[in-house]
């Protein structure tokens, strides 16, 4: 355990998500606890990640983890590991909500530079679907995508305002960026 690779999660403690401060102490060895000596909370070193309050190993669900992310069915891994469904569909949800999270706080909005968008027709069992993406050409920074039954105005103006929200306010590919798409 090492104090100076954590930090205190509290919301309203005034040295929150900052390391090597100096105000972190181990409370527990054994229940691998810390402590703030400046707001006083206890926690554990997994909160704020995927693992947090989980009993399976981190290292057995980062295996099940990377499985589906290399698109492993559910069901094979229910088989060959004996978790339920729910539990599977459970950390992958809890994994993803923690990557948006780590993604929002760092890549701050900036200077998109040029930005290309295109779009993928999508055949699925029994219906079609667009897919229109953007990134940003000079980072290759991906954007986000947006997923719709047809190729129209409202599936475009969806990507511009993902497109907009990395977009730095007044710079000069970001406050300008208009609401017309052409296609």
């Amino acid at each position: 355990m090492d104090p100076q690779r954590v930090f205190c999660p509290k919301a309203d403690c005034p040295v929150r998500g900052q390391r090597d401060r100096g105000n972190i102490q181990i409370h527990s060895q054994q229940e691998r606890r810390y402590q703030c000596t400046l707001c006083a909370t206890t926690f554990t070193e997994r909160r704020g990640t995927p693992f947090y309050r989980c009993r399976t190993d981190p290292e057995l669900i980062t295996l099940v983890l990377t499985l589906l992310a290399h698109g492993c069915p559910v069901l094979a891994i229910e088989a060959a590991f004996g978790f339920q469904a729910r539990t599977v569909r459970r950390w992958l949800a809890k994994s993803g909500a923690h990557c948006q999270q780590v993604h929002a706080q760092k890549i701050l909005p900036h200077d998109l530079g040029q930005v290309q968008a295109d779009e993928l027709r999508v055949k699925l069992q029994g219906q079609i679907v667009w897919l229109a993406m953007a990134l940003a050409v000079p980072t290759r920074l991906w954007l986000g995508g947006v997923v719709r039954a047809s190729r129209d105005q409202r599936l475009l103006s969806a990507l511009a305002q993902r497109v907009r929200a990395w977009a730095l306010p007044g710079a000069a590919g970001g406050g300008g960026l208009s609401d017309r798409v052409r296609l």
